[in-house]
């Protein structure tokens, strides 16, 4: 077994033992917006990758506490329209914004998305909150214009707002078709622990002790 499968392993199952030692309430919070990638489309409580970063967070003695809002089918005007609600409830030190794969799959004028998108880190920003923006790539089947504007997308937003940016959730993984579901959209749990993995180098730097 490789040492990245055991850590992955070893991750997995850290999750029911470190739910014993949860954040205190007041703690500061990572906020997630996201979809169904987020959100744990087809897998067990605790083993979508948000999860796994709570439990990193819990291993490595971070005061942080996450919260996960993301929500299955939801897109960029989604998100932003839930936006506000969520920001002024959890008060989050830093939010993660994972969105945006949905609007291309229901062919939505990417000018909305970017709108949305920079709304929302606006949004974010004036709260007071550091931002992640996690991008996602599309096949070459929607068109290589479509896929070029659509990839630029996130990396425009993050650098006109000066946010933190992972260009591709699925980095590393997202061409193997073993580490997704039957529906090949979905990753599988063994790609969770992928995931964290690009997100955390991203992610680290806006956790202030």
């Amino acid at each position: 077994m490789s040492p990245q499968r055991r850590f992955a392993l070893a991750l997995l199952a850290l999750v029911p033992v470190l739910a014993l030692a949860a954040p205190a309430a007041g703690a500061p919070v990572v906020l997630v917006v996201g979809d169904s990638i987020s959100a744990g489309y087809g897998l067990a409580q605790g083993e979508v990758w948000v999860s796994l970063l709570e439990a990193r967070l819990r291993a490595e003695k971070w005061p942080q506490r996450v919260v996960n809002a993301s929500i299955s089918g939801d897109t960029t005007a989604g998100g932003r329209a839930r936006l506000s609600a969520l920001l002024k409830e959890h008060r989050p030190s830093v939010v993660v914004v994972e969105l945006g794969g949905n609007d291309a799959l229901r062919g939505q004028p990417l000018a909305a998305t970017r709108a949305n998108l920079d709304a929302m880190v606006q949004a974010a920003q004036g709260a007071g909150a550091k931002v992640l923006i996690v991008g996602m790539k599309l096949p070459p089947n929607y068109g290589t214009a479509y896929v070029r504007e659509f990839d630029a997308v996130f990396a425009e937003v993050a650098k006109s707002r000066k946010t933190a940016f992972v260009p591709y959730l699925f980095d590393g993984f997202g061409e193997d078709m073993a580490f997704f579901q039957a529906d090949r959209i979905h990753p599988t749990r063994e790609a969770q622990p992928k995931m964290l993995a690009t997100v955390w180098p991203a992610l680290r730097p806006l956790l202030a002790r």
